[in-house]
């Protein structure tokens, strides 16, 4: 049972968008919906880096953290015990980690905290090499022993304990679901519909951090949504690593259609989104549900990493050039006004000038409303790190900035065509010194995609809705004016 929103917490999480290489850095605030002090008497603060998918494990370990007892505190100076919840998918997110574990133990010495609990993707990956080389780290868990947060931290205060506390379950048994403090701001939530991954792109760790594909049951995750919106949440964003295989393990069918319908159904929430979708999961049904349901955000996230059939096949990627051509054909034919967000992996080992020359020529072709460029990560344990041909760093680099500055002026072109037009705006917040409203049109994710600037004759309270007439573009931001009724 959610409870109501009591307060807001300022807290550093770094967004890495594991769908499957995009990184994105922010800061956002941790609202918790529970009285904070409790008997331990103990300041626990939180660290979360990480995709929205390992920022829900976040949210339902601060529950169990608050129900047993424990004040959570969004200074980490006064904290007695840190909690970081690590990212460790690609080279950049490990460093992060490291470099987060490294700051919070400054304060053993220089403060008064008294332990530090790593959790998450990290652990799960490099557990041996956490417990030999970090000694500053008290306590360990993995991904599947989220629940075992609470003995983590009795066992980091109990001043008789010698030995450092490790907890690694089976990642494939973690129970789903549950109880959660939401960090997210009261109007919008994420909704995690399923773990792991059964697709084993070759570059990819996903499989053996989180393990298997499993679906939740739909009911629960229906109930899950009617107890958001029953808090407030406008926009609900459906995750996790494939949405579109959603069912398949449960139903013997993919089945995400069914639980859009059934979530649209049972609640009144207005804006549904959808984080991430594979080209060949895209089915004539659930397409048909994004064009029909008028709640359903003509919004898609769709990682395709590549064009090139010889790349695609490398990546172990399912699906060819002409599979990713024709579905994309397909969404903009059948779904008018749709955003299509995705990603591309350029110097994946083997890449040819001529593989990546198709791949410039098809992201011009297709026009993508938002795409994210990144360099391929060589990782331990993926079929990829053993692959021949490994490609230059520089070559990585420079193909990813040319791809890049394409589809920077691609957008610019885009954005330029909203001068003049009225869009719907879910507005976030004021900004005081520059003294305009921000938000997001139903075409821009969370954290990820680009705001909407506006100034308006009244105050607009976030989390409402509003009218906004663009009048100028900047970088991939635009600028408008709301339209209020008198």
């Amino acid at each position: 049972m959610i409870a109501k929103r009591r307060s807001c917490l300022k807290i550093q999480l770094s967004i890495l968008d594991i769908s499957p290489t995009a990184c994105y850095n922010q800061t956002v605030y941790l609202c918790s919906y529970f009285t904070l002090k409790g008997k331990h008497k103990m300041k626990v603060g939180f660290v979360s880096l990480g995709c929205p998918k390992n920022q829900l494990d976040t949210e339902v370990m601060l529950h169990e953290v608050i129900a047993a007892g424990y004040e959570i505190t969004p200074d980490e100076t006064e904290a007695d015990a840190v909690i970081i919840n690590t990212c460790a998918f690609i080279e950049s997110a490990k460093k992060e980690a490291i470099e987060n574990i490294l700051d919070i133990a400054w304060l053993k010495e220089n403060r008064s905290l008294k332990a530090i609990i790593v959790t998450g993707c990290l652990i799960e990956r490099y557990r041996e090499q956490v417990i030999e080389e970090l000694p500053e780290v008290d306590a360990i868990l993995g991904v599947g022993s989220i629940h075992h947060i609470v003995d983590a931290l009795n066992a980091v205060f109990d001043q008789t304990r010698t030995e450092k506390y490790v907890s690694i379950e089976d990642h494939n048994c973690v129970r789903l679901g549950g109880d959660r403090v939401l960090t997210t701001p009261e109007y919008m939530a994420y909704l995690k519909i399923a773990e792991g991954c059964d697709n084993r792109c070759a570059y990819c760790a996903i499989p053996s951090i989180r393990g298997r594909f499993r679906s939740r049951p739909m009911e629960d995750i229906v109930a899950e949504a009617k107890n958001l919106e029953a808090l407030g949440v406008k926009e609900l964003t459906i995750v996790a690593q494939d949405i579109t295989r959603y069912g398949l393990d449960l139903y013997g069918e993919y089945s995400l259609a069914k639980l859009l319908r059934a979530i649209t159904d049972a609640t009144s929430i207005p804006w549904i989104r959808l984080l991430y979708c594979y080209p060949d999961k895209m089915t004539d049904e659930l397409i048909a549900e994004i064009r029909d349901n008028d709640r359903i955000l003509k919004y898609v996230d769709m990682p395709l990493q590549h064009v090139s059939g010889h790349m695609l096949k490398a990546m172990n990627r399912h699906g060819d050039g002409k599979t990713v051509r024709e579905v994309v054909a397909k969404l903009r034919r059948e779904i008018p006004d749709l955003t299509l967000r995705t990603t591309f992996i350029v110097g994946f080992p083997g890449e040819t000038q001529e593989d990546f020359d198709e791949l410039c020529e098809f992201v011009k072709e297709a026009e993508f409303e938002h795409a994210g460029v990144f360099t391929y990560s060589r990782e331990e344990g993926t079929v990829a790190y053993d692959l021949p041909d490994q490609i230059d760093e520089q070559i990585k680099q420079d193909r990813m900035d040319i791809l890049m500055r394409m589809q920077m002026h691609i957008n610019e072109a885009q954005n330029e065509k909203k001068i003049g037009k009225t869009i719907r705006v879910l507005c976030e917040d004021f900004d005081a010194v520059s003294e305009v409203h921000y938000g997001r049109s139903a075409a821009d994710a969370p954290d990820i995609d680009g705001k909407v600037y506006f100034k308006s004759r009244r105050r607009v309270a976030p989390g409402s809705f509003v009218n906004v007439k663009i009048d100028e573009v900047v970088d991939y931001d635009v600028y408008g004016t709301a339209i209020l009724s008198k």
